[in-house]
């Protein structure tokens, strides 16, 4: 690498200026302290483990997105984390041994192979909450409500909801016997919607069962989908419609939060179809064509752990939130302070920062001033006293 390229970073890396770093933490500060509000205690992940730990339970889709190096202690593979979520499962399951509900939320930096998006950062900062041990869809709507709460915390506004269940796709695929490989080719059709690929597919099975993947592909839309989805996936067995019914209660409940929240329904949407159990769901802002949170159900993710426990949780970018809000601007520009050599000065410096305030010292021979640093005051000496004043300019 020459002199000239050493500043370069690897591509979907980069670093935070202060501007940037500063928004970033004052949006992580105030989001935790929400997630202190609603009762979720704080835990702090390791970046690296091994390997094996990290790509267990929902960790099993992340396996291309994972790091890996070498333990020169052990020679075992490590993981860089890619997600923090299998991390606080497993804190859970494992440190907690709480029998009730805990919840637990988590902020940090992860590291991954490839970004999620095209574009997208390969070190984003992660920051959510998990709820652990119950099953009931009150806690699904708590985490739901927690995450737009936190979305509007952010400054974010015109939030649209997608809901899904992924429980819908998987009890069709057992009450119809498909097997592995066609439920791969399946899944995948889906995604994309590709019906003249799914009735292609389905064409040797049981009628009913064609026209019900037939139907998932188009699902999708306002809360008229639901009532259609009784209908078109009436044949379906009792855990499908338990399903339906799922989503419909846990609409209904939202509202009641959140009455102007616009919801779209997709019951084709299988994201993190291979950890997910039940509820999936994302939101999306104007301006920014990914989900900016995501999140749902993941039932028994502690069992690879040793202990099984019903799961559902969040998490989005910091990064990518602060990208979608105006430029920071520092509520407190701080106040200069001379290069004097004066105890009174150094008792004051000491108090101003004491009580909260940023005290920028000149140094000796420097050639900026205060103002050109962005201080807004400065500390001046009035009859053997200091004090502080606005910067005057000339």
């Amino acid at each position: 690498m020459s002199d000239t390229e050493r500043w370069l970073l690897p591509e979907g890396i980069d670093e935070l200026l202060p501007e940037q770093a500063e928004q970033i933490e004052f949006l992580r500060r105030s989001i935790l302290k929400l997630y202190q509000r609603w009762g979720y205690r704080y835990v702090m992940t390791p970046m690296v483990e091994y390997l094996e730990s990290l790509l267990v339970g929902t960790g099993n889709d992340l396996e291309k997105h994972t790091f890996k190096l070498t333990d020169e202690l052990t020679g075992r593979l490590l993981g860089v984390r890619a997600d923090i979520t299998p991390q606080v499962s497993r804190i859970d399951a494992h440190r907690m041994q709480h029998d009730g509900p805990s919840r637990l939320c988590y902020a940090g930096p992860v590291l991954l192979t490839q970004p999620r998006e095209l574009g997208g950062s390969r070190n984003p900062i992660q920051i959510g909450a998990e709820l652990f041990g119950h099953s009931g869809i009150a806690s699904d709507i708590e985490v739901l409500e927690l995450m737009l709460s936190s979305l509007k915390r952010s400054g974010l506004k015109a939030i649209s909801l997608d809901l899904g269940h992924v429980g819908i796709f998987r009890e069709l695929v057992g009450q119809y016997g498909v097997d592995s490989d066609l439920e791969k080719l399946l899944f995948d059709a889906l995604q994309r919607k590709a019906k003249p690929e799914i009735a292609s597919l389905t064409s040797a099975l049981d009628s009913d069962c064609q026209a019900a993947f037939l139907a998932l592909a188009d699902l999708n839309g306002g809360e008229e989908t639901l009532t259609e989805a009784k209908k078109s996936l009436g044949s379906a067995n009792q855990s499908v419609l338990a399903a339906l019914q799922e989503l419909e209660d846990i609409y209904t409940g939202l509202k009641k939060r959140y009455a102007d929240i616009n919801v779209h329904f997709d019951l084709a949407e299988l994201r993190g179809y291979g950890y997910h159990t039940g509820v999936v769901f994302a939101a999306y802002v104007p301006g920014y064509w990914q989900a900016i949170a995501q999140g749902g159900r993941y039932d028994d993710i502690g069992k690879v752990f040793g202990r099984a426990r019903c799961a559902t949780g969040y998490s989005m970018d910091l990064r990518a939130i602060c990208q979608l809000l105006p430029d920071f601007e520092v509520a407190d520009h701080g106040i200069f302070a001379p290069a004097t050599d004066d105890a009174a000065l150094e008792n004051k410096i000491h108090e101003l920062r004491e009580s909260g305030e940023s005290v920028i010292r000149e140094l000796p021979n420097q050639q900026v001033s205060g103002f050109e640093m962005g201080c807004k005051r400065i500390l001046v000496k009035r009859e053997n006293v200091w004090l502080v004043e606005p910067i005057k300019l000339n």
